[in-house]
């Protein structure tokens, strides 16, 4: 018997390698796909303003990269005694305007000399739902925690995600000629904006999404939200909060996203590094043991010879884990 639906996903042309710079820009769901092949050895730049759902700022964010101005110190606002900025997720915080700023400057200047080097960016959106601070009649990448009053909700059109995609597409055109895009859409539900809301959102995003791909060369979708709500589409694929995918989820998305997306060869590569991964996350129950000796002393060896082996990678840090 058959118990999922199949689904149909194009394999990429040209497929990603291990030699490719990537940055991955937008929702939670990013995090995920990011952190997954940053941990097996990818060249991964993960969000750099943080996590960002909706696509306005979110391309503003990546215009915010190329342009790589300094961050205006009257642009940030003080509430609860912690500096804010508005186009950055809450990691950015901080009791020190100075430190604040530091760190959207650096992480911006970094951002901006990766991007010039990339070879991809994946671009995941979250929801189509905006919001404007009224004081200051701007949007805002994240509210921080201030209240709702102070906010204007708007779920946008299609036509207004359409054009801040094509007007970061022109910038990024002219800023790295031979980036390669995929798109996708986050599977977390938005329940808080209500269900028949959050499908009107999420359909909007596709909708806009699949205009510019059909219309751009180099421009593709990975179906991440049709694998977890078409394919898998059962709750107990859900955590807890019934709106986040669980790990087995998440998973199964990055399953096909590998398959369907890096080279034979990058797979193989991978398969190699899975078992180091899965290694130096074990944590022992004894730890001083001549039995977790030896399984360091191996995974040690393992990692030596993959880094005589696969000279473009750098396993330091793991050799300097298992050394220990």
């Amino acid at each position: 018997m058959q118990f999922q639906l199949p689904i149909q996903i194009q394999k990429l042309d040209p497929p990603i390698n291990y030699r490719d710079k990537l940055m991955l820009v937008g929702s939670c769901f990013t995090e995920h796909i990011g952190g997954y092949l940053a941990a097996h050895k990818f060249q991964v730049m993960l969000n750099p303003s943080g996590i960002l759902f909706e696509p306005q700022m979110t391309c503003q964010g990546i215009i915010d990269y190329i342009e790589n101005k300094k961050y205006p110190a009257s642009d940030l606002i003080f509430d609860q005694e912690l500096w804010h900025s508005w186009d950055h997720h809450s990691i950015f915080s901080n009791p020190s305007r100075d430190k604040v700023l530091e760190d959207i400057h650096h992480t911006r200047e970094a951002a901006h000399h990766f991007l010039k080097e990339a070879d991809w960016l994946i671009l995941t959106f979250g929801s189509s739902f905006s919001y404007t601070y009224m004081l200051g009649n701007r949007l805002v990448a994240n509210c921080h925690k201030f209240p709702g009053k102070d906010f204007i909700k708007k779920m946008g059109r299609i036509e207004e995600t359409v054009t801040a995609i094509d007007t970061m597409l022109y910038r990024l055109h002219h800023f790295n000629p031979g980036l390669k895009i995929i798109f996708t859409i986050s599977p977390v539900r938005h329940a808080r904006d209500g269900l028949v809301e959050n499908n009107r959102s999420k359909a909007r995003l596709i909708e806009a999404v699949h205009h510019v791909v059909e219309k751009f060369d180099r421009l593709y979708y990975f179906p991440a939200y049709e694998i977890v709500i078409d394919v898998l589409r059962d709750y107990r694929f859900y955590d807890i909060d019934l709106v986040h995918p669980n790990y087995a989820a998440t998973q199964f998305v990055l399953e096909k996203f590998c398959s369907h997306c890096l080279d034979k060869d990058s797979l193989d590569v991978l398969e190699e590094i899975r078992p180091i991964v899965l290694a130096k996350n074990h944590k022992p129950f004894h730890p001083a043991s001549d039995r977790h000796r030896l399984f360091r002393e191996k995974n040690l060896e393992q990692c030596r010879a993959l880094q005589e082996k696969l000279p473009f990678l750098d396993f330091t840090d793991e050799i300097k884990f298992f050394s220990k």
